[in-house]
């Protein structure tokens, strides 16, 4: 089991996936305090973990407890504002074994948490997917007379992305979910059950696309 560690954790209204693009700006006193010390790091970072109940300006937030880390790839102070505008990717799933307190702002022992072993998740159970999501898309596309750029890019993947729980994020990161389903697939132990989490999520939009366009 990997050793927790210490980080700098910033609480959001929405669910981070491994590798998205995450831009701030940063006005809080105590997150510009975090910004500050993370900068003074080589890999300046933090966690991001989504806010179950609360809200991320004030405090007295209810946190989940499954996040990912944030790397800070660009950073500029506006001049006498005190604010920070970030560009940030996320990488590694983290879990949060111990709450720290907020002092000066909020922190938490966490762990880099792989995937856990589980059942394999087929090339075909992928595409099987992937073809649900397309023709979603497709849908809506025809829908407001649209057309859609080459599936590769409607989809995000990479031709070296060969992990599927890597292709199931990237596939999630691209489909119009809500903060709890991209939480349940965040939080899915394992690359089967991630896929089992993101199929019900894909119902679930495509449900509600077809009943908006019905009316």
């Amino acid at each position: 089991m990997a050793t927790a560690v210490p980080m700098a954790m910033f609480p959001l209204q929405s669910a981070l996936l491994p590798d998205e693009e995450l831009p701030m700006q940063i006005f809080e006193q105590r997150y510009t305090a975090l910004v500050r010390d993370c900068m003074r790091d080589d890999d300046p970072r933090f966690g991001v973990v989504l806010i179950s109940q609360g809200r991320e300006i004030g405090g007295g937030d209810v946190r989940c407890d499954v996040g990912t880390v944030a790397r800070i790839t660009e950073c500029a102070e506006i001049a006498g504002s005190g604010r920070f505008v970030l560009r940030c990717r996320t990488g590694e799933r983290i879990r949060v074994s111990e709450w720290l307190p907020d002092d000066p702002y909020p922190r938490a022992l966490t762990q880099v948490w792989p995937d856990e072993p589980g059942e394999p998740v087929t090339a075909g159970q992928l595409e099987e997917l992937e073809d649900r999501v397309m023709a979603l898309f497709e849908r809506i596309a025809a829908a407001r007379n649209f057309s859609l750029p080459t599936r590769a890019v409607v989809l995000g993947i990479d031709a070296d992305t060969v992990d599927p729980g890597a292709r199931l994020y990237a596939l999630a990161s691209r489909v119009p979910i809500g903060a709890a389903d991209r939480y349940s697939v965040l939080a899915a132990p394992s690359a089967a059950e991630r896929l089992a989490a993101l199929s019900e999520a894909v119902d679930s939009v495509a449900a509600v696309v077809e009943f908006q366009l019905s009316e």
